[in-house]
């Protein structure tokens, strides 16, 4: 009798213990039916390649201003808007009479020291021969004759270097092309008083331009210029042509951020073959913006930005964390993301400030 019961007893237990775990076990499926799915995904790492298209200024290679140097009226014009130059062509006579008056005073003056000069130095010469002989020639004569010959020396250098001056002057009368290239502008007719000073310095006399080769600028923004570099191909359209593509290298960057555009000027070499692109035009350039190396790029979707940053939901042990990111380029409905993310980590598609940290999901 004793075992039967005890038999009994050890199998009512265990006949609840069993439905004791059952029951556990329900409560367990039912709490995990209960949690919201949430759909998750493995970033991956990729070479993202987009374009930024950014206006553009065309300009000539070269671009010079002509101004007068000395104050005078236009003789002559031997150029004309539109004139294709040579490099020392010579583009405009001036005329100022005073000067051929001053190059004359200056050459008479020249003459004069030169036989001043002359006639000292012949002095000094006879005295110092004769000084040979002991006793003929005080050393103070001798010594005065030669101070006078250095001071009538010194009056002949600043007399040819004074006509030099007034020659060089009239050198400035010739207006030659420094470059070759393209009359853009002429703001001056015959007779018209030009000068360095006063209403004939307003304007230049003429603008040339280097127009067989065009220099292109463009102002790219602090966040995209590390995505460039020299030597890098591109492509630009303008209005004026519609229809029609030009491409250029990417030659010179400024290496350093405007203070007032926080952007770095880059500059393009433009060879303008058959002249269909003129200085002044604005263009549009694509420039290609390639990541140096692999980044992780994610759906939109999956990052918010709200009042308290930017961020991903991962999705560690059932449980949902906020963990802060940097965004980068967009291309489309994908974004590049920077932060400490791996590619095991797991984020939630579909993010929304509405789920906050700790959350259990399945």
């Amino acid at each position: 009798m004793r075992n039967n019961l005890a038999k009994a007893i050890v199998f009512l237990g265990t006949t609840a213990l069993v439905a004791g775990c059952q029951t556990s076990a329900k409560q367990n499926d039912a709490v995990a039916e209960k949690l919201p799915v949430i759909e998750t995904f493995a970033p991956k790492k990729e070479i993202l390649t987009t374009e930024l298209r950014m206006p553009a200024e065309i300009t000539g290679f070269q671009q010079v201003d002509i101004y007068a140097k000395v104050s005078s009226y236009v003789k002559e014009l031997k150029a004309d808007i539109g004139s294709q130059v040579k490099k020392g062509q010579l583009l405009m006579l001036l005329e100022a009479p005073e000067l051929s008056s001053q190059l004359a005073a200056a050459q008479s003056r020249l003459r004069s020291q030169e036989a001043v000069y002359t006639a000292s130095r012949s002095t000094y010469n006879r005295l110092f021969e004769t000084s040979k002989v002991e006793g003929t020639v005080s050393r103070n004569d001798l010594e005065v004759a030669e101070a006078r010959k250095n001071s009538d020396f010194a009056q002949y250098q600043a007399a040819k270097a004074a006509y030099t001056e007034i020659q060089t002057l009239l050198g400035y009368l010739q207006i030659r092309a420094p470059f070759d290239g393209v009359v853009a502008t002429r703001n001056v007719n015959h007779g018209a008083y030009v000068g360095p000073a006063g209403k004939g310095s307003e304007a230049p006399l003429m603008t040339i331009q280097q127009q067989n080769k065009l220099r292109l600028s463009v102002y790219v923004p602090e966040q995209y210029s590390g995505y460039l570099k020299n030597g890098s191909a591109l492509q630009f359209s303008v209005k004026s042509l519609p229809g029609q593509t030009f491409s250029a290298t990417i030659a010179r960057m400024s290496g350093a951020l405007d203070s007032k555009l926080r952007s770095e000027r880059v500059e393009m070499d433009v060879i303008n073959a058959g002249n269909k692109l003129l200085p002044g035009m604005v263009a549009e350039v694509q420039l290609p913006l390639t990541a140096k190396d692999s980044t992780y790029v994610v759906p939109k979707t999956a990052v918010v930005t709200s009042s308290e940053g930017t961020f991903v939901i991962v999705v560690a042990d059932h449980k949902t964390s906020r963990l802060p990111v940097q965004k980068g380029r967009v291309l489309e409905d994908r974004v590049e993301v920077f932060g400490a993310i791996s590619d095991s980590t797991q984020l939630v598609k579909l993010a929304t400030e509405e789920i906050p940290d700790g959350t259990s999901v399945k």
